[in-house]
């Protein structure tokens, strides 16, 4: 049996601020929660003006404090962005503030354009071998490696599992090599996908956290109880992506009726290509596509996204999501 999972981006939508952001990912991780969801989990950005979740650790102590069993996390810190002692102490704060329910998911892109590193202050001097070496010395902290010389306090000790995110083949032979599960962005940039579970099936190695490979991965989801009203919240999304392909990313617009078939050939080619991992409609139509995506990829778990305009939108999105994925045996929670 497989599981579903949620990833909410904490969009900031057009008109609106970043409070209401926040308060929104609080209420839409409740939702999550009782509906049934394993996991909610947001993600690191920078620098973007539609999202909330940069202070990713921050946003996690809210979301926790409203909720009570469903596991939460990071998907994920962009760890060149950090000291990995840093990352130790806040993940460790929140597995104690919150007791086996923290997951921290791990990427090695800034989160943004180039310029994210240096606000950073990160000396990236390292080159590409820098990213595992800062997953095995965050490995170190949590375990109270005594060879560090001192103990991360909170850190040593915390039960948060690791994970490797990834876009590209590149995280799946890291994931494979530390025995950790892998979960691949296939919710955007879908091209890689086959060939990274392979690789990493092929050559995954256990590890003291995890005997046999579990992989993961990105779907959206715009559900709706009308085929017409699912197409029309779906282009919030899709202005979002155009927009920051474009170089002019911005808050999350409200939804336009007719937006994709209003768009020039080549932007509806890049849309249909990005979101290829993705359904729209009603619940028989989703069933459908989360079937044919479990069945193409054999994923132990599939995260859900779906950036929506419309807050009572977005949660009837993921009931939906969630009633369809019951039909076809799918668990939530467990």
């Amino acid at each position: 049996m497989t599981r579903l999972s949620l990833l909410d981006l904490v969009p900031v939508t057009m008109g609106s601020d970043v409070s209401t952001a926040l308060m929104r990912a609080a209420d839409l991780a409740g939702h999550a929660e009782r509906l049934g969801y394993h996991r909610y989990w947001t993600a690191e950005h920078h620098g973007m003006p539609g999202i909330a979740s940069a202070a990713t650790s921050v946003v996690l102590a809210h979301v926790g404090a409203a909720t009570r069993t469903i596991r939460i996390g990071a998907g994920g810190i962009m760890l060149p962005n950090h000291a990995p002692l840093a990352i130790a102490e806040q993940f460790g704060t929140l597995a104690a503030l919150f007791p086996g329910r923290i997951d921290l998911g791990l990427g090695r892109a800034p989160g943004s354009d180039g310029r994210v590193a240096q606000a950073m202050r990160r000396n990236l001097a390292g080159g590409p071998d820098q990213f595992p070496r800062d997953v095995m010395e965050l490995q170190a902290y949590f375990a109270g490696d005594e060879r560090l010389g001192f103990t991360a306090t909170p850190g040593a000790g915390a039960d948060v599992p690791l994970w490797i995110l990834g876009s590209s083949l590149y995280g799946a032979q890291l994931a494979a090599a530390l025995g950790l599960p892998f979960a691949f962005a296939s919710h955007f940039a879908p091209d890689a996908l086959d060939e990274a579970l392979a690789i990493y099936r092929r050559d995954f190695r256990p590890s003291a956290q995890l005997a046999q490979s579990y992989a993961m991965a990105g779907f959206n989801i715009f559900a709706a109880d009308t085929r017409e009203e699912a197409a029309l919240i779906a282009t919030s999304m899709q202005q979002s992506f155009v927009a920051l392909r474009t170089g002019t990313p911005g808050q999350l617009p409200p939804p336009v009726a007719g937006y994709r078939e209003a768009l020039p050939p080549q932007a509806q080619a890049m849309l249909a290509s990005m979101l290829r991992a993705s359904s729209i409609g009603i619940k028989k139509d989703v069933a459908r596509d989360l079937q044919a995506f479990f069945e193409k990829t054999g994923v132990d778990e599939v995260i859900v996204s779906g950036m929506i305009y419309d807050q009572d939108a977005r949660k009837r999105s993921f009931e939906i999501a969630m009633a369809a994925a019951r039909e076809i045996g799918v668990k939530g929670a467990a």
